[in-house]
């Protein structure tokens, strides 16, 4: 068993020595090291109380400094969305229900770009291909036909579908805040959220312009109404809280507009990408006929010639 005196810390012969050479020289103990660590690490640990106490604090006042508009940080909120999320908020475009409000049971104060952004390409990509495929399918027949894919038509359908998913909502943001100063019983949601809406609100066309490559004009245009509907029912049970409380004619045309502007762009796009262009087919019997045709009648046999003297 070892005795207390030989637990207890002993001078080192190197350190006598030392002292002896320079008496001017500082030992450091143990317990000094240990007094000097332990301040360091509780003052280190008070600043991370107090930083996390700060931070603390500007959440729950809501005074947190937003990012820059010209950092990442600033546009990464837009698209800090879940699959799950994304997944509820398409299946919400394409079940409208009344009565359950798109941006009240669906976005919950939290409008992402994620999606509406992935839909426009998406769409614009499939109309692209479709009406490609389309073309093809088409002309087939025509031996004289050589395909070229028409890759001008994907620039085409991408301007149209991001400038309808961009500008028709800043039209109508617009409209809504003028009228909300106008009229107090008017509500009106945030530019995002109405970007947001009409994003979503475009999907139900992405299934629809790839069954548009069966070729039957009446099938083609009974889908084209059936996505133009459900569609268009999704925005006008979106805005019609906020349109219901003033007048009946401005609340009327508002959304006769909204409703217009929809199936303008499933009309424009059925009509361009999916025209069917007239068939040449060469007639059967290529005869050329003067405009005084001449009728030649048949000589009959027992006609007698005259005879010569």
């Amino acid at each position: 068993m070892a005795t207390s005196d030989e637990l207890q810390f002993h001078e080192f012969d190197e350190a006598a020595d030392l002292l002896a050479v320079n008496p001017d020289a500082t030992t450091t103990s143990i317990s000094e090291r240990q007094s000097h660590v332990a301040v360091n690490v509780g003052a280190g640990y008070e600043e991370g109380e107090l930083g996390e106490e700060t931070d603390k604090t500007e959440l729950l006042s809501g005074q947190k400094k937003q990012p820059s508009f010209w950092t990442f940080e600033y546009y990464q909120t837009f698209f800090d969305v879940d699959t799950y999320q994304v997944l509820d908020r398409i299946k919400g475009s394409l079940l409208p229900l009344p009565g359950k409000n798109f941006v009240r049971h669906h976005l919950r104060n939290n409008p992402d770009l994620y999606g509406p952004f992935w839909i426009c390409a998406t769409l614009a990509f499939t109309l692209a291909l479709s009406s490609n495929v389309a073309h093809a399918l088409e002309k087939r027949g025509d031996p004289s036909f050589h395909y070229s894919p028409q890759f001008h038509k994907v620039t085409i359908a991408g301007l149209v579908t991001y400038c309808y998913a961009w500008l028709v909502p800043l039209a109508l943001w617009g409209y809504l805040q003028w009228r909300k100063g106008r009229s107090i019983h008017v509500g009106s949601y945030s530019f995002l959220e109405t970007v947001c809406v009409y994003g979503y609100s475009l999907f139900a066309y992405i299934p629809t312009s790839i069954l548009w490559l069966i070729p039957a004009a009446w099938l083609q245009w009974l889908l084209m109404a059936f996505a133009a509907a459900l569609s268009g029912s999704v925005l006008v049970l979106t805005f019609w809280p906020l349109l219901r409380s003033d007048s009946k004619p401005a609340t009327l045309a508002t959304l006769a507009a909204i409703v217009a502007l929809h199936v303008l762009l499933a009309v424009g796009c059925k009509l361009y990408f999916f025209q069917t262009l007239p068939s040449t087919i060469p007639p059967l019997h290529p005869l050329v006929t003067a405009q005084h045709p001449t009728v030649l009648l048949p000589r009959p046999a027992n006609a007698s010639v005259p005879l010569r003297h």
